[in-house]
């Protein structure tokens, strides 16, 4: 008889991508910086540190280190676009509290959202 192991993955990668934002949330990186740390902090993740950096004349990258990972942000103000990655190894985190608080600061549209399994081996 075969014996089937499951394993539990090492972490979840969640994939967001905001359309339709006001350009406006989308380019002071102080601000974008501040709605990423609360994000983390509110969703229950350990901030480590973050750094974000504003490309003159369009967009903020920028992230968040969490002791269970990474939130991360790629902004196109002229677009009305962000490309959002999380990344926690931790069940303790939840992930659409801080979804929920993006989607307060950064106002999208429409919201596409992917989740990846990490980590998963046999």
């Amino acid at each position: 008889m075969m014996e089937i192991v499951t394993k539990k993955a090492l972490g979840t990668h969640t994939i967001l991508e905001f359309e339709g934002c006001p350009s406006q949330r989308l380019v002071n990186s102080g601000e974008v910086e501040q709605a990423f740390r609360e994000a983390a902090r509110r969703s229950n993740a350990s901030v480590v540190d973050s750094l974000f950096h504003y490309f003159n004349p369009h967009g903020v990258s920028g992230v968040v280190v969490i002791a269970e990972s990474h939130f991360s942000v790629h902004t196109w103000p002229e677009h009305g676009y962000a490309a959002i990655d999380f990344f926690t190894c931790s069940d303790d985190v939840d992930i659409d509290v801080a979804i929920s608080h993006l989607k307060e600061c950064l106002q999208p549209k429409r919201v596409r959202r992917r989740n990846i399994s990490r980590g998963n081996f046999t």
